[in-house]
């Protein structure tokens, strides 16, 4: 089995990873990525799936803040790939934020695109994976940012560093299980297996051996980098017998909070301290995550449980006991959202001089957006296995996002947009209803290519609001190109006149990422400073695939420093 970012003999001459390392700060590091087919043995079978240098999951990305990227990527598949650098702000280089016909056209195959980018005022836990149909399925890694050279963690420095990756693994190819949902437009086959850095875990059929272990030293504090690459669940995550502090969400640093179990979204990352019992203890621990799910019952939802194993070396002997007891963690029911939202609340900005929180005090834009799950007429001589019988479908304003043939970014900046996208999104829905009450009659939803602008510096307040169309369900909401605060939430519907007098503007948490929670609304709050087209949608694969996105024009500014950089040369074609 490939897993781990480890590499079995016969792949060991097509991976080709170059990582250029230079005891420097605001350094160039150059990383080529070969996209390749790999097979990989797990859950009692064979499978050739899609990978990045041979590797499942993909080589680490490390860097420094202020360090210059580099990432040529070659295509040797025979798909067309992107690469998306989640997290990563993108400053001007919109060119390289990687999602297919937003930012650019995709990489087709024997073609190399070099991905160039900087990593301003950033540091921290990020990934990068496929931005095209469901290939981020087996197609991603971590992106580790480490402080400026001198400055440390406002944390206690750890141990030892280690990033724990959790993902969704299916038996059969994803790319025909989408394919085979949208034929029928109902649901896809949910996943086989959780994975943690490539490895199912013990609790599956033929997995025992494919486990990841942490081997430990009793006494030490260990930084677990966790990312969320898990294509359509939110997850739950403990390890039996210890508790982690967390001190950092989506590369932005918050106030110390310690738990027994925490919540990751899908397309979200969370740095956690996890202390070692000071005596070597005689046990090993499950270090577990399992799927959280408020409305879909666990037929339709990956309801398994991924471990690995902590696993202490005696100091007496340095020697790891195989023979020992397990504990496992008590994680909460897969729809407790009551624990949710509980932990999500307590998260809180850093918001020190060093780190300060940046909230928008003034709003000079307010945008109310729904995001609905709805449907789509069945096609004539067709039948549809969605909601009414029609092909299930997701919107957002009742627009369910219909992808270009040519990238956006470049219909805007060679300023041919006609044919191509609307510059005329809706601020809010056209047909205001009870979005948390009784369904509406109709859940047809409108579908269309339509942008909203921003003009640059433009302070934007915007409320995410859940409907009860279908049913209620969690959306983990990424907007690229931007962090921003979540600066309230609730459940039922929002109310403009009472809800922002409880909204938090001193230390709300900073994301690029955040759920907009089952039957309620999320607010978030950011400066448009950053030029370019950027894409935003919902982590779920299956609700991306369904039109559950749009996209934020934001126009220059008046200064230099203040417009889009023109595209590379190399900028792939469509």
């Amino acid at each position: 089995m490939i897993s781990s970012g480890f590499r079995p003999c016969s792949l060991l001459v097509a991976a080709t990873l170059t990582l250029l390392i230079i005891q420097a700060q605001g350094i160039t590091r150059h990383y080529h990525f070969n996209v390749q087919m790999a097979n990989v043995t797990m859950l009692c079978g064979t499978k050739s799936i899609v990978t990045v240098n041979g590797r499942f999951p993909g080589p680490e990305i490390v860097a420094r803040e202020g360090d210059r990227l580099h990432v040529r990527v070659t295509n040797h598949v025979a798909h067309n790939m992107t690469i998306h650098w989640h997290g990563i702000r993108q400053l001007r280089t919109g060119w390289a934020d990687g999602p297919a016909y937003i930012t650019q056209c995709p990489i087709q195959t024997g073609q190399t695109y070099v991905y160039r980018f900087t990593v301003t005022g950033q540091r921290g836990t990020l990934w990068w994976h496929a931005h095209i149909s469901w290939f981020r399925s087996t197609v991603y890694g971590a992106i580790i940012i480490l402080p400026k050279r001198g400055v440390p963690y406002p944390f206690p420095a750890p141990h030892k560093e280690v990033p724990v990756i959790f993902g969704e693994w299916w038996r059969a190819d994803t790319e025909e299980v989408m394919s085979q949902a949208l034929k029928v437009g109902g649901p896809p086959n949910i996943s086989d297996a959780y994975t943690i850095n490539g490895h199912p875990g013990p609790l599956y059929d033929c997995s025992v051996k494919d486990t990841f272990k942490l081997k430990v030293a009793p006494g030490k504090t260990y930084l677990l980098r966790l990312v969320n690459a898990a294509l359509n669940d939110e997850l739950f995550f403990s390890v039996a017998n210890h508790t982690l502090t967390i001190v950092e969400v989506d590369a932005v640093y918050v106030k110390p909070l310690t738990v027994d179990t925490l919540v990751i979204s899908s397309g979200q990352t969370t740095n956690v301290l996890l202390t070692t019992k000071l005596l070597y203890p005689n046990a090993s621990f499950y270090m577990s995550a399992t799927g959280y799910s408020v409305d879909r019952p666990p037929a339709y939802f990956d309801n398994t449980t991924v471990s690995g194993i902590l696993e202490y070396r005696n100091p007496s002997t340095s020697s790891f006991r195989k023979e020992l007891p397990i504990f496992s963690p008590t994680l909460p029911p897969f729809n407790d959202t009551k624990f949710v939202v509980s932990f999500i609340t307590k998260l809180r900005s850093l918001n020190t001089p060093e780190y300060p929180a940046a909230v928008p005090r003034s709003v000079d834009k307010r945008f109310f957006f729904t995001i609905s799950l709805g449907t789509l007429p069945c096609p004539e001589n067709t039948t549809c296995q969605g909601f009414h019988g029609g092909q299930y479908a997701a919107a957002v304003n009742n627009v369910s996002f219909i992808l270009p043939s040519k990238a956006l970014l470049q219909s805007h900046f060679t300023d041919q947009s006609t044919g191509v996208y609307q510059p005329d999104f809706p601020a809010m829905p056209l047909s205001p209803f009870n979005y948390t009450g009784t369904p509406p009659n109709n859940s047809n939803l409108g579908t269309g290519t339509r942008l909203l602008v921003l003009p640059y510096n433009t302070s934007v307040e915007l409320v995410m609001q859940d409907t009860s169309i279908v049913g209620f369900e969690s959306h983990p909401l990424h907007l690229h190109g931007y962090n921003f605060f979540v600066v309230g939430q609730g459940f039922g519907n929002y109310d403009p006149t009472t809800d922002p007098v409880k909204f938090n503007l001193v230390d709300p948490v900073e994301r690029n990422t955040v759920s907009v929670p089952p039957g309620g609304w999320v607010a978030i709050r950011f400066l448009a400073d950053n030029p370019g087209v950027w894409f935003m949608h919902c982590h779920f694969a299956v609700h991306t695939a369904w039109g559950l996105k749009m996209a934020c024009l934001v126009q220059d500014g008046s200064n230099p420093n203040e417009k889009l950089l023109p595209p590379p040369s190399d900028m792939p074609k469509c």
